[in-house]
């Protein structure tokens, strides 16, 4: 593990330069605890460490080359004893890279614990799951897994991990305020100021290094720094039980759930106007108790679903869905892709253009065009399947009429509608319709008509006035 703290008591400016002084390595953490962020390059660290402190002044040395530390982050609070123990300042000296330099009161002598917090960049996570269906695809074990990559340049050993699901803002990133070559900008001296006399010192002033000057002023002092962030009670917290040592360079995969018998629902959808002529698979379930999830949101990742296929746990792959964060009581519909195995054909058995309606020129101005459909929709599996046939218009000014095993028969918006069907297995069902669609002046022809009586009738013709949803 990187050495990034050590202390040195006595005498530490000799010079505008540091001078020699004998270093002795911090104490290793006791311990450390990690809170990486997913939507920024922000992780949080606490360290815990025993620091041996002499009676008067102290001064400790935090070096934090070869990492992607944000030094202007960095705080140190005593977790005994605070009464009697003054952490000043930590101040940055001139022309000298990576190193900071605190300096400690302390009126008891030994060993003092203190908790260290800084702002790195370089953690990062994500998740990912993996489905397992029953033979009957009726319910599903879900297992969950974090993957945290640290490219921090620190190793961190015996971590407490916590991830946070959220926004986080940010006025500066940390990856670039870890790699400015100072922590304020460049120590350049500026030209002698002209000689004033000097004020009277207020009591609450103190003497502090300016970084920007180079030299000793008397300043008041000042609240430090903070880097400000925005939204963070909108986020929510998990944290990985137990430690885990994940050193730089490396990535780490950590357990986060493992729930069995969630149901589910699959669902195949036919809409060419999203995918084409393909049927595509969905796996549906919701975040809540009934399905014994809901007790806290689900991260985004991504999904690979397999089904068992027999005692002897066989596996065959299904399918795999990325997802966004779950909150709880949501429902997710998962897209695992196309399949061969369910198949729907719509056929355009005739069509034709009647109805025409003229102007005074004789030029024409409004038509019905007829289209008349067949749908076919199979089922080669060995399970009994549901199936959503979806179909557009490009219209508003639309009569249908259905015949044959249509299913439910429903109104989606103005110009689409959908058939849903239950199929057994090995099974096939075939419908059809005929549509009319009005152009021209024959969509005033059609609102003029709309006001009769409409029916659902799978044999007779749907009629639907425009932003109209009763009786579909």
């Amino acid at each position: 593990m990187k050495r990034l703290l050590y202390i040195a008591i006595g005498a530490i400016f000799a010079s505008p330069l540091l001078a020699k002084v004998d270093l002795t390595t911090l104490p290793s953490r006791e311990t450390v605890q990690i809170t990486i962020y997913n939507s920024a390059d922000l992780t949080l660290v606490r360290e815990a460490r025993p620091l041996t402190l002499k009676n008067g002044l102290n001064n400790l040395q935090f070096s934090w080359e070869n990492t992607l530390i944000d030094p202007t982050s960095l705080e140190m609070f005593p977790r005994a004893h605070a009464d009697a123990i003054d952490i000043a300042e930590l101040v940055y000296p001139p022309r000298v890279k990576n190193l900071g330099l605190w300096n400690i009161t302390s009126e008891v002598a030994g060993k003092v614990p203190v908790e260290i917090t800084y702002f790195t960049s370089g953690l990062t996570w994500r998740a990912f799951y993996m489905g397992t269906l029953t033979p009957d695809e009726k319910t599903m074990q879900l297992q969950g897994y974090v993957r945290v990559t640290n490219n921090s340049g620190e190793d961190y050993e015996n971590a407490q991990t916590r991830l946070i699901v959220g926004k986080v803002h940010l006025l500066d990133e940390i990856a670039a305020l870890a790699r400015r070559q100072y922590p304020y900008g460049s120590p350049v001296q500026p030209p002698p100021p002209v000689a004033m006399p000097a004020p009277a010192r207020a009591p609450e002033a103190r003497a502090r290094y300016s970084v920007a000057r180079g030299i000793m002023t008397e300043e008041p002092a000042l609240p430090p720094k903070e880097i400000q962030k925005e939204g963070l009670s909108e986020y929510f917290l998990y944290t990985i039980e137990g430690t885990e040592t994940i050193p730089t360079g490396w990535s780490k995969r950590l357990p986060s759930m493992n729930v069995a018998e969630i149901p589910v629902v699959n669902l195949y959808k036919f809409d060419e106007q999203r995918f084409g002529r393909a049927v595509v698979r969905y796996l549906s379930f919701k975040n809540d108790q009934q399905h014994k999830l809901g007790e806290t949101p689900i991260p985004g990742g991504l999904l690979k679903v397999y089904r068992n296929l027999d005692p002897q746990q066989h596996l065959a792959y299904i399918g795999q869905s990325s997802f966004k964060y779950i909150p709880v009581d949501e429902d997710v519909e998962l897209n695992l892709g196309g399949v061969a195995d369910v198949v729907v054909e719509p056929t355009l058995m005739d069509y034709q253009t009647e109805n025409f309606r003229f102007n005074n020129d004789r030029n024409v101005t409004g038509w019905d065009d007829v289209q008349q459909w067949k749908i076919e929709v199979r089922n080669t599996r060995d399970l009994t399947v549901k199936v959503e046939v979806y179909r557009h218009f490009g219209t508003q000014y639309w009569n249908i009429k259905n015949s044959g095993e249509t299913g439910v028969f429903e109104k989606e918006d103005l110009d689409t509608i959908k058939y849903t069907l239950t199929l057994e297995p090995q099974a096939k069902q075939t419908f059809q319709y005929v549509l009319r669609m009005h152009q021209g002046t024959r969509q005033e022809d059609w609102k003029d008509s709309a006001s009769a009586s409409n029916t659902n009738s799978s044999n007779s013709y749907f009629r639907v006035k425009p932003y109209e949803t009763a009786g579909l």
